[in-house]
């Protein structure tokens, strides 16, 4: 791949993110599709907007741009939590590292690079990408001790932000610990794996140890049960209907003639129901004599301290670990009850099953990245193969071929990777969705980093190793010239892979184009036109976090070798800083945090890809015979180490575990009002919830048809309409 290539490249990318961006703020701007580029604003204030049309609707401007530049960090915090503070906050330090790493390597390295040896270049459009590589170095030059300086310089920088940043988002989440005392979740603990006693329920079980064992701490606990959502939102819809049936509503809700369309049935938004007493089997779907059959072996504990719950969930109930097994609670709106009713004792054998599907799909995504540098060296394939010479005779077509289309087939290709993961991760058992989430991050960027860094260059050894000879194929002393090779050859890849997945992904991520196309099929297929029925989505840290720290990677590994991946890089962060503040802002929404347990995985990435990185330099340094700055070199890994382990022990415990002494004095504090904490307790975790309401709403279950009813008594009828969408549902699930 040459220059012309790459810029070609640049050039369909950079249309494809001014076309998007001046797309999107114009969209913006329409009324009608305030539910995709404003669902978080939407979801939280339930207003509607109805505004005449007028010209600069129609004209792209730059405002979005410059409200998400003007957010504070306090603003962002309140909108997307700690996480969202994390996320921005990696975003801002690649930023920086990288900034200094162009710097140093653009105008350092790179002029080394593209003089390293005694050759006659030609105009810098036709020129090959291979000679502004380190591989264009010649051995033994003595220009090498540039590239160890430069080496040294990044790794300083980043490990000093490094600590800075893990200190200060320390202090985010203790801060943010000790300001959630009302967070029902310090109060309770998951049990599962409760062993069966005959002639007793669970419930009965659950009662017993915990008031044998910790009678002095035990509250109360509440069952997980097996019964079908359906049969709880009908209850919950009657129950709605009969807490806002009046005489004007009776009149309103009137059958009629017209049939519905789709189901058949009238067009009423809820039938009347008779007023005849209901037998005690009616009352609670979960009465009767089948309890035990619904119940599962998991429960939620809650306990009178915050102190007595961190106690329980951390100690080993049980000489047997698998039952009476322990865990801290998460918040009520990210528990993943559908884990929950999964026997414990079988989740060693679904992580098993985990990690072969894993390893096989790792196997088969070998296909598209050998077909993709098979694109990319087009011009080594037509030494070999006849049939492609004549494609060389088309200069663009060449170019696009080799400089475009295998990072797009690639990233397309890379679209199955993120929703497998996460089937993954709640196949292995998480009870959070936050945990869930956070594993399938931890999966899709050891993916990324094996199939994109690793695969492409065994890819590309393999492919250069051919051109020569079969006969070398088991020489071991040629493997580590052929790797030392392709490292900076396929360099040139991974810039053309920045630009697809990078530049082009934050063009789509601003465009939002399936929740674009769900809200056009709902306004103008189903003519549902109210925008706060089309649901919002949570941010996607399993896909953006993985995406970054896959860049990182690329930037560290290629800084000294091939720089020219810097601009491409630095560009591309900083779009992300500004498209993700905005994002984060306007429009996903916040239902559950982490506290910041994204940063461990963004600090252990990094260390790796500095390790990386200088155990790299260090082979091409010996390749080409530079004992000085190979001898440089390995201090350099020792110091690395040395300084992640000093990280894990002084800050990595406050991220795995809640601090004693912050949980006591929460305690201290709320002696005089215990009892009315505890009465919230009992009404705080909903395991058949529902999603058309507010989802910035805390109140608890129990609370919801008070807070609807008076609402509606005060002329509201947001109530109303809760209802009407609850029966919708029903009806759409029987469709």
């Amino acid at each position: 791949m040459n220059i012309s290539a790459l810029l070609t490249s640049a050039g369909i990318n950079t249309g494809i993110c001014v076309g998007a961006f001046s797309l999107y703020s114009v969209l913006r701007k329409q009324p009608s599709l305030v539910s995709v580029y404003f669902a978080r604003k939407l979801a939280q204030e339930q207003s509607k907007h109805q505004d005449p049309f007028w010209f600069g609707r129609l004209i792209p401007s730059a405002s979005w741009i410059v409200k998400a530049w003007e957010a504070s960090e306090d603003e962002l915090y309140a909108a997307g939590g700690v996480d969202a503070v994390v996320f921005l906050r990696m975003v801002v330090f690649s930023l920086r590292v990288f900034t200094v790493a162009a710097v140093i390597c653009l105008f350092l390295v790179l002029p080394l690079n593209y003089f390293g040896t005694d050759m006659e270049h030609t105009i810098i459009s036709d020129e090959p990408l291979s000679v502004f590589t380190i591989g264009n170095v010649k051995e033994g030059s003595k220009w090498l001790w540039a590239h160890c300086l430069a080496l040294y310089i990044i790794t300083c920088c980043a490990c000093i932000l490094l600590y800075y940043e893990y200190k200060n988002i320390m202090k985010i989440r203790l801060a943010h610990i000790a300001a959630s005392a009302s967070d029902p979740s310090y109060f309770a603990v998951i049990v599962r794996g409760i062993p069966w006693v005959p002639d007793e329920s669970y419930s009965d079980t659950v009662t017993k140890f915990f008031t044998d064992f910790y009678a002095s701490s035990y509250l109360s606990h509440q069952m997980v049960y097996q019964s079908g959502a359906v049969q709880k939102l009908m209850s919950d819809a009657e129950k709605m209907y009969k807490m806002l049936k009046s005489t004007h509503m009776e009149k309103r809700c009137v059958p009629r003639l017209m049939r519905c369309g789709f189901c058949g049935g009238t067009a009423t938004s809820f039938k009347m129901l008779s007023d005849e007493a209901k037998t005690p089997k009616d009352e609670s779907c979960f009465d009767g004599a089948d309890v035990k059959k619904k119940e599962c072996r998991t429960a939620l504990v809650f306990f009178r301290t915050r102190y007595a719950a961190l106690l329980v969930s951390e100690t080993l109930q049980s000489p047997n670990p698998l039952s009476w097994v322990t865990d801290a609670a998460p918040e009520p709106r990210d528990v993943f009850w559908a884990n929950l009713c999964v026997p414990y004792q079988i989740f060693w054998i679904r992580k098993i099953i985990v990690l072969v599907a894993s390893m096989l799909f790792v196997i088969f995504f070998l296909i598209p990245v050998v077909f993709t540098q098979g694109l990319v060296h087009l011009d080594k394939l037509q030494r070999t193969f006849s049939f492609l010479k004549d494609l060389g005779e088309r200069k663009f077509l060449l170019q696009l071929i080799t400089g475009y289309l295998p990072s797009v087939v690639f990233v397309i290709f890379l679209y199955l990777v993120a929703p497998l993961m996460m089937f993954f991760s709640t196949i292995e058992g998480a009870i959070s969705r936050s945990g869930r989430k956070r594993s399938a991050c931890v999966k899709v960027v050891c993916f990324l980093i094996w199939n994109v860094f690793f695969a492409n260059i065994l890819t590309e050894a393999a492919i250069d190793h051919y051109q020569f000879s079969f006969e070398k194929l088991g020489d071991a002393k040629n493997i580590p010239i052929l790797l030392a090779k392709a490292v900076p050859a396929t360099a040139t890849y991974f810039m053309t892979y920045v630009l697809a997945s990078g530049w082009a992904g934050l063009a789509c991520e601003i465009i939002q184009p399936f929740p674009l196309l769900s809200n056009l099929f709902y306004r103008y297929i189903l003519r549902n036109m109210d925008d706060s029925s089309y649901g919002a989505y949570t941010f996607p840290y399993h896909t953006e976090v993985s995406r970054v720290l896959l860049f990182g990677v690329l930037g560290f590994t290629c800084s000294t070798m091939a720089p020219l991946i810097l601009p491409f890089l630095l560009v591309y962060f900083f779009l992300a800083y500004l498209v993700y503040r905005n994002q984060i802002l306007n429009v996903y929404v916040t239902e559950y945090d982490t506290g910041g347990l994204y940063w461990p995985i963004v600090h252990n990435i990094t260390i790796f890809s500095l390790v990386l990185t200088q155990i790299i330099a260090l082979g091409f340094f010996g390749i080409k015979e530079s004992s000085f700055a190979s001898s440089f070199t390995i201090p350099l890994i020792i110091s690395t180490l040395l300084f992640n382990e000093y990280c894990r022990q002084r800050f990595l415990p406050t991220f795995e575990k809640i601090p004693t002494r912050i949980i006591i004095e929460m305690d201290r504090k709320d002696e005089h009002c215990g009892e009315q904490m505890h009465q919230k307790l009992q009404s705080s975790y909903c395991q058949f919830r529902s999603k058309n309401l507010n989802l910035h709403n805390t109140a608890e279950c129990s609370n919801r048809p008070q807070s609807v009813l008076a609402s509606a008594e005060t002329g509201d009828i947001a109530g109303v309409e809760y209802l009407d969408r609850s029966t919708s549902a029903l009806s759409s699930l029987f469709k």
